[in-house]
């Protein structure tokens, strides 16, 4: 005998109540969409932090 897929941990269920959980399940898992989303990367920061920045600049010289 196979293990069932659902199991009711408190209290009791009747079988048409597992049967219309299970229904409502496997209609929310077949309107997921199948394809997981593709991750973009994040955009680099428009800002530096001081504290990872080189101690001393010119004051004539210029970072972009």
């Amino acid at each position: 005998m196979n293990a069932p897929d659902i199991r009711v941990e408190k209290g009791h269920a009747e079988p048409e109540e597992v049967a219309a959980i299970t229904a409502v399940l496997l209609a929310r898992a077949a309107a997921q969409p199948a394809v997981s989303p593709v991750h973009r990367r994040r955009a680099k920061a428009g800002w530096r932090r001081l504290d990872r920045e080189p101690g001393f600049r010119a004051p004539h010289s210029w970072h972009s």
